[in-house]
């Protein structure tokens, strides 16, 4: 398992919409985003998903860390996915990158990390017993306008046996 997990916007966000972030601290123990990811996910539009990422940073599972140096540029990203990739690069030891964004997940793999995304953490989430059914909790992302291509949830639902 990773020693260290680190977050980008998009699966705290999804994660949030249906009541999940804890599963994070229940599968990781903590969980790293930076600063960038910060001002992503707490704008202040969206109060009902903030207020719990808000809680996780207050509890201290969720933790901050500065963004990283600028190295390897990545000007085909948006701030907090590079940023996100450049912590993990600079990170000594088994880590772990939480991305959805299919652009960013390629760059990270061709830089060596290991990647997953929302559904693989709903599908872990499943299988530890974190949660009684992976497939009501894709339909209430869905219902959120959350997407996730539905080939990779059939495949997260196979391999729940659901």
């Amino acid at each position: 398992m990773a020693a260290i997990v680190i977050a980008d916007a998009s699966p705290l966000i999804a994660l949030a919409r249906v009541n999940g972030l804890e599963w994070l601290q229940q599968l990781f123990n903590a969980v790293v985003v930076t600063e960038a990811v910060l001002s992503e996910v707490l704008t202040g539009r969206y109060p009902d998903t903030e207020i719990s990422i808000q809680q996780a940073l207050a509890t201290g599972w969720l933790r901050s860390a500065s963004d990283a140096t600028g190295e390897p540029p990545l000007p085909d990203l948006d701030e907090g996915e590079a940023s996100s990739i450049r912590l993990a690069l600079s990170t000594n030891g088994p880590t772990l990158l939480l991305i959805d964004e299919r652009s960013g997940r390629a760059v990270a793999q061709e830089l060596g990390l290991s990647v997953a995304g929302t559904a693989a953490v709903i599908g872990l989430a499943r299988q530890r017993g974190l949660i009684a059914s992976a497939r009501q909790v894709f339909a209430a992302l869905h219902a959120s306008d959350f997407r996730i291509a539905p080939a990779v949830i059939q495949t997260v639902l196979d391999r729940c046996g659901e």
